[in-house]
């Protein structure tokens, strides 16, 4: 039976690089009879502005029930400032399909992309997995006597042992089953003392579970000096959505940049979400200079979660023999355009 995959483009940049990702998608679905049906869904700022709706009633539903995972572009346009159409498409499908697995691998194609003196692909290839439904990110707090000179603002970070300890699990699992090493837990409970203590004996419990894999703790600020220093010391890093946030976009960087990362919102065995982490790019958009590689990545991902392997390491392959070759957007040191580079990874699909 085939699978329907929703395609929501998005804003900016987003379009150029899904339509990229979706070329590779439809030969690799046609030559392996993979029998994806794709749906494409156009929920982007232009939609909103004109009809003041950032989703349909009822999409949530229908998103849920009829669909296997979700390819996104990304959200964000300087005519809404407030980003409302983005929170409640993106942060809405994160929430109430609990995504609560971030998914990030950070793999160096290329050394000639990475910004560290000295290492190669053997040394940057490990795999981020933030908790992506609490934390920071669940909107508690508030504002009292907002706009005084006494005004005070409280953010609560929210943390709760089912959403600490999954995804720890997580990533655990994930370590031993593709043979990784070792599993390191970062926060920062040398400060953030109550849902730091939470993190910590979870992931020590937890732990106790793989004796045969290794697992440390480090501080945050001391997680993102041995990303640049050593980054060969790391093969599964967990941690809380905001430390997440930051530190994956790090590794973004060691890997090549923004423009070819990947990204998975996961809820195991359930319809998952997969966008690049680039985002919309406002000021790029239509000057055919965004890099397709992080949709394309993406689009691998996704294959991988619905358990179509094989056909997923054909389309990294291509990529990695793209920026080999230097068949790259600028950002990766080539001169071919969105389109151009989007043709190179196709002709080496075969």
């Amino acid at each position: 039976m085939g699978k329907k995959i929703a395609v929501i483009p998005g804003d900016g940049i987003g379009p150029e690089v899904i339509r990229e990702g979706m070329r590779v998608l439809e030969r690799i679905n046609k030559s392996a009879s993979l029998g994806l049906e794709f749906v494409q869904f156009d929920w982007n700022a232009d939609s909103y502005l004109e009809t003041g709706i950032s989703m349909p009633a009822g999409a949530m539903d229908e998103i849920r029930n009829d669909f296997a995972a979700v390819y996104l572009g990304a959200f964000g346009d300087p005519r809404v400032p407030d980003m409302k159409h983005a929170a409640d498409i993106l942060l809405g499908m994160r929430f109430q399909l609990d995504l609560y697995v971030n998914y990030r691998p950070v793999r160096l194609f290329n050394e000639r992309i990475c910004p560290l003196k000295g290492k190669t692909s053997d040394d940057v290839d490990f795999v981020i997995f933030r908790e992506n439904t609490e934390g920071a990110y669940v909107g508690m707090g508030g504002h009292f006597k907002k706009g005084t000179p006494d005004e005070i603002a409280v953010q609560e970070d929210v943390s709760s042992r089912k959403g600490v300890e999954r995804i720890i699990r997580y990533a655990f699992e994930f370590a031993r089953k593709q043979g990784r090493r070792s599993v390191c837990m970062s926060d920062k409970n040398n400060v953030m003392r109550y849902s730091g203590d939470l993190w910590l004996r979870t992931f020590e419990e937890v732990a106790a579970e793989y004796s045969e894999i290794d697992h440390f703790h480090m501080f945050v600020d001391a997680l993102t000096m041995q990303m640049v220093r050593a980054p060969e010391m790391f093969e599964v890093i967990v941690t809380n959505n905001m430390f997440g946030d930051i530190i994956t976009d790090l590794g973004a960087a060691l890997q090549g940049g923004l423009g070819i990362a990947a990204s998975g919102n996961i809820n195991p065995g359930k319809v998952s979400l997969f966008e690049p982490i680039h985002g919309s790019a406002p000021k790029y958009t239509g000057k055919n200079i965004a890099n397709p590689a992080g949709a394309v990545m993406t689009a691998a991902m996704m294959l991988e979660y619905l358990g179509h392997t094989s056909e997923a390491q054909t389309i990294e392959d291509a990529v990695q023999k793209t920026v080999a070759a230097g068949q790259t957007t600028a950002d990766l040191g080539g001169t071919l355009g969105t389109r151009e580079a989007g043709d190179a990874i196709l002709k080496h699909l075969g």
